[in-house]
């Protein structure tokens, strides 16, 4: 079983939903980015999606974009993120997936990235532009690796789709609040109770909820029906806005992050049609 089974496990018998926060690798340097995931995860962060910056990442808002930009004219590789991973694991356990475009990876080599992320301590794969039928010789790999892949469901999604990511997919399925890219939003829809439904008819896998979200009340509404929720914008936004001031940046993230973790609990959801009081 991967670290993110048995994380989602753990929180099962918690009766709690997982935090998962995503940071771009190498913003703003790669030696903070350690810090970074070390402070987000002692502050209740259940998994770290770490970006892999890439020049052209079409699925990004203004925030992850700039954040790809910042770490790419900073000297950030594929190669420097997975020694990254490395320094994670001399001190933590946490589940890490390593989330980007197909084009770092296939340059890289898939057999190879594969086997580096292995040994260097990832758990798991999510590449936006990489769908299930094109992704066959990746999971080859990760299978004997033992390594996740996470694909991405969106709320236009039919039934055929979602039983081919059902299928194909490991860890668990990345469902996209928006037809839409990255970004904070003050409001979501709320209405996908009934496309999670549909989900878990085909697969037993957990569902994660993401894209836009970014406050303690949107949290608490998903975690009713979401088995995740993932918030990577506002995260990014506070690393930009203090970007090697490190104690400010470590103390505004562990400010935000513990107020998303306090809202996991299935216990404290507020109904999905209306705010928590």
């Amino acid at each position: 079983m991967s670290r993110i089974s048995e994380k989602f496990n753990e929180l099962k018998q918690k009766d709690r939903i997982a935090l998962v926060s995503y940071i771009t690798a190498g913003d703003p340097t790669l030696d903070l980015t350690v810090d970074i995931a070390l402070q987000l995860e002692e502050s209740g962060a259940d998994i770290i999606e770490l970006g892999v910056p890439f020049s052209d990442p079409m699925a990004d808002g203004p925030a992850i974009q700039l954040a790809s930009e910042r770490a790419l004219v900073g000297g950030a590789t594929l190669a420097g993120v997975l020694d990254t991973v490395k320094e994670i694991r001399k001190k933590s356990g946490v589940p890490i997936i390593l989330f980007g475009y197909y084009n770092p990876f296939f340059k890289y080599g898939l057999e190879r990235v594969v086997k580096d992320a292995a040994e260097a301590g990832a758990d798991g794969f999510l590449i936006v532009d990489l769908p299930p039928e094109e992704a066959g010789e990746l999971k080859t790999h990760t299978d004997k690796a033992g390594l996740d892949i996470v694909f991405l469901l969106a709320p236009t999604s039919t039934s055929e789709r979602i039983g081919l990511v059902a299928e194909n997919a490991s860890g668990f399925v990345y469902l996209v609040s928006v037809t839409g890219v990255t970004g904070e939003r003050p409001e979501m829809d709320y209405s996908l109770e009934g496309l999670t439904g549909e989900i878990r008819q085909a697969t037993g896998l957990p569902v994660g909820i993401g894209f836009g979200i970014s406050s303690p009340e949107q949290v608490s509404r998903l975690s009713g029906y979401a088995d995740a929720v993932i918030v990577g914008s506002a995260i990014v936004r506070i690393i930009e806005r203090y970007g090697s001031e490190k104690k400010k940046l470590l103390n505004e993230l562990s400010g935000f992050v513990s107020g998303l973790s306090a809202a996991c609990g299935r216990s404290n959801s507020a109904s999905p049609g209306r705010a928590k009081k």
